[in-house]
Parts: C-alpha cells; sequence; structure tokens
C-alpha cells in the first residue's frame, strides 16, 4: 500500500500502482473483528436478564451507566417537564425534521390486495403492520434526537399499536430533554431508562415492567450489535449495522474544504468509521489533505476523527470518472456523495449504495437530520442487497388463497406431478383425494342429468 505522506492523515493510493488491487480489497473490507469476550459476556447480560427481569436490569443500569433507578419506565409528568425544557428554536427544528421524514415515509405505504381467477381461484396478501417494536437510541454522552425520528416515524406512520423506546440514561437517571421531545413528536408510546445489551435483552424477551416487541431496530455500540445478533429469531432486527462510512467521488468541480469537511464530517462519529473519497483530479488531492488537516485542528471531537481518518481512511486516485464510479459501486458505500459537475446523470449509473448525495450544496448531514429519507442505511457493504430503513420494516405481509373444486380440477393433475417429481408423494395424495371427490361428484351429476333425460 502506498506510503502516507509526510503530515497527512489520509493514506492516498492510486489505481494505477501494482499494489492497488490488495489495498482496494483491504479499504473495502469494512469488517470489524468478532470480539469472543464481548460475544461471550453479551451472552451472559441476556441469560440474566432472562432469569432477573426487572431487577436484573436495574442492576445493569447502575453497573453500566452510574445511575440508580427506582423505575425503568419514564412517568408522563417527566415526558412533559422534559418538553418543557427543551429551547423553542430547537423543538422547531426537531418538529420540522419530524415533518419531513413523515411526510418521505406516507408517500409509498405497501397495501393488502387480492385478485381472483376463473373457476374458483382466489389469492393475494395482506399487509399489517407489527404489534409492538422496540427502537434502540444511543445516549449517554451523546445526544441523538434524529435517530429517534429516523427509527420511530416509519412505525409511526404505518400505525404499529405499540412504539417502544430504550436509551441509556445520564447518571442523574434522567434522559436529555431533545430526545424525549423527539420522541412526543414522532409518535412513541413508552421510553424506558436503559441501554446496551441488557436493553435488547429486555426488549427481545420481556420483564415485568417492559414488553415483549417482535423488532428492534436501531444503531448501537459493539455491545449492542451483538445482542441483536444473538437475540435475532426470538424477535426481529432491522440489520447488524457497523461504523459509519461515507465514499465521496469528486471531479474537478468539487470543493476542496467542502469535501474535507465532508469526510471530517463522517469520521467524528467513530474511531472506526471510515471516510472515502475517489477521484481522477490529482491535484484534488493535496489540496483536500491541506483542507483536512486546517479543520480538524478547530473540531471538538478532533482526536476521534483524527484516529479514524488516519487509521480507516483513504482517498483512491482513479484514471477516470468512469473508474471512480465503477470503484464507488464495488465499495458500496452507506453514504455515497456524488461531488460531480452533472450528478443526477451521474447518479443513474449507481447500482450500490444506502444513500446518494447529489451535488456540491447536499452534504451528508442534509441526510442525517431532515431532508425526509431515512439516515439508518446498510453499512458495512451490505448496501448491495440491504436497503435504508423503511416503512416495510415495520410491516408484515401474509399471503392467502383459495381453490374452489374447478380450479382445483383445472391444475390438480400438475400439482400431483410436481409433487411426485419432488419424492413427497404425500403432498400428491393430498391432492388426489380431493381430486377423487370431485370426480365422483361430477359422475354423479352427470349421472342425474341423464335420469332427467
Amino acid at each position: 500500500m502506498a506510503a502516507r505522506s509526510s503530515g497527512k492523515l489520509m493514506r492516498v493510493v492510486a489505481s494505477d500502482a501494482a499494489d492497488f488491487e490488495e489495498a482496494w480489497s483491504e479499504i473495502c473490507d469494512r469488517r470489524v473483528g468478532s470480539d469472543v469476550d464481548v460475544e461471550k459476556d453479551v451472552a451472559k447480560i441476556i441469560a440474566e436478564v432472562r432469569a432477573g427481569g426487572d431487577e436484573a436490569l436495574r442492576g445493569f443500569v447502575k453497573k453500566f451507566d452510574g445511575a440508580r433507578l427506582d423505575t425503568l419506565e419514564v412517568g408522563r409528568d417527566e415526558w412533559d417537564e422534559a418538553c418543557e425544557q427543551v429551547d423553542s428554536a430547537d423543538r422547531a427544528a426537531i418538529g420540522k425534521a419530524a415533518m419531513r421524514v413523515r411526510e418521505f415515509h406516507r408517500k409509498r405505504i405497501p397495501s393488502s390486495w387480492e385478485m381472483r381467477e376463473e373457476g374458483g381461484g382466489y389469492m393475494g396478501q395482506r399487509v399489517r403492520p407489527l404489534a409492538r417494536v422496540g427502537l434502540y437510541v444511543p445516549g449517554g454522552k451523546a445526544v441523538c434526537p434524529s435517530s429517534v425520528v429516523m427509527n420511530a416515524i416509519p412505525a409511526s406512520v404505518v400505525e404499529v399499536p405499540e412504539i417502544l423506546m430504550v436509551t441509556p440514561p445520564g447518571k442523574d437517571g434522567t434522559i436529555r430533554p431533545e430526545v424525549l421531545m423527539a420522541a412526543r413528536v414522532a409518535g412513541v408510546h413508552r421510553v424506558f431508562k436503559m441501554g446496551g445489551a441488557h436493553a435488547v435483552a429486555a426488549l427481545a424477551y420481556g420483564t415485568e415492567t417492559v414488553p415483549r416487541v417482535d423488532k428492534i431496530t436501531g444503531p448501537g455500540s459493539i455491545w449492542v450489535a451483538t445482542a441483536k445478533k444473538q437475540v435475532f429469531g426470538q424477535v426481529g432486527i432491522d440489520s447488524e449495522a457497523g461504523p459509519t462510512e461515507v465514499a465521496i467521488v469528486a471531479d474537478r468541480s468539487a470543493t476542496p474544504a467542502w469535501i474535507a469537511a465532508d469526510l471530517i464530517s463522517q469520521a467524528e462519529h467513530d474511531e472506526l468509521a471510515q471516510a472515502v473519497l475517489i477521484t481522477h483530479v490529482k491535484g484534488l488531492v493535496g489540496r483536500v489533505q491541506e483542507q483536512i488537516s486546517r479543520q480538524i485542528a478547530k473540531l471538538d471531537r478532533a482526536d476521534i476523527a483524527r484516529k479514524s481518518l488516519q487509521s480507516r481512511g483513504a482517498i483512491v486516485q482513479t484514471r477516470n470518472l468512469e473508474e471512480s464510479m465503477r470503484r464507488a459501486d464495488e465499495y458500496a458505500a452507506e453514504h455515497l456523495v456524488l461531488a460531480v459537475e452533472d450528478p443526477e446523470k451521474v447518479s443513474k449509473t449507481v447500482q450500490n449504495a444506502g444513500a446518494i448525495f447529489l451535488g456540491h450544496y447536499t452534504p451528508v448531514a442534509v441526510g442525517d437530520y431532515l431532508a425526509g429519507p431515512n439516515h439508518v442505511l446498510p453499512t458495512g457493504g451490505t448496501a448491495r442487497f440491504f436497503s435504508p430503513l423503511s416503512v416495510e420494516d415495520f410491516l408484515k405481509r401474509t399471503s392467502f388463497m383459495k381453490f374452489e373444486p374447478p380450479k382445483l380440477r383445472e391444475l390438480g393433475a400438475d400439482l400431483v406431478r410436481l409433487a411426485n417429481v419432488e419424492g413427497l408423494t404425500g403432498h400428491g395424495a393430498s391432492v388426489e383425494l380431493r381430486l377423487q371427490k370431485i370426480r365422483r361428484a361430477r359422475r354423479e351429476r352427470e349421472a342425474a342429468r341423464e335420469i332427467e333425460l
């Protein structure tokens, strides 16, 4: 892999270098190694919550969050008081974000449908909301009202009867007012003060206070991600989310300072976040590096961003825009920024991306907060086969079918043949017995008509 230039945070790899494919493969492999100890510890936490219920939950909240709680659920008065503390301008901004996200998700809600065929065939699909869902919202030092909005509103739009939210409390046992305000405007019904693997376990299996849910969505730490993976099957999950990531494809029309800011905006999330610039413009590389050094010095989360860019970031220098787009598709980014002259045209070639940000005036932050599309996106290259969180994630589909005797008579022989091809003669017999009755009834009707004649 190409060496990092002196004083530069991000390594640079060129597609015409002899070792490029090896370096590119490393960049595309965003997997974070499984921690055996975390797997074991999470399994133990889950088992303790299943056995100990609320008492075990309060113990884990005290251990991991430093909060002593008499009750796990946020009371109505506490919720009301928290909402009143939110600055009016902040309240308006949260409300605007919720309104825009709700409007976007209302555009296309799957509906039930049915069809009827000649001869008595009747079939279709019924679409119903899940009965109860649990939303995980990171907490502690973080303030994440946007995560509340993005997770809760799709569930609210399809009228899930019970939307529960869990989030870690501060050491004083409270939840940030902005988070509770977002929960209210987004349609959350109940809020519980807990986070980590123990919160996931409570949602998956239920306790005396926390009802068991049908599905858990929302991002979290490696402990949360591991817990979601371990309870999957007992409960649905949205995905196994990994660290956030961005790929930026840039041409000569891009502004170096803006590109640097977009890379930093993802890197400041997490030391494991990955920010990648893909460009065929050689002169852009150095200018972006210089801007990163300037901007990161003023950043509140400079240490986190610096470590992310140094250990996980990369600038990929390609031969032309076509190659840049091909590499972007291979990378399959959670966030794909097209900082190019004709982004709409270029975006039509994209096959793999969680969300696409078109043009120079659409930073990832637009999608993070209030554009409308969901910011819960597939990570780690899973955009090849996963989609953003949407109303579909809070719905279940049930198919139904009905055959009247004429329809079964029409298709029965083929049914029996297909069953026999698979060696499942019992399947064929279940059809043949009915066909025999249909044939007898037909013969009896024909005999009755002959007598009448």
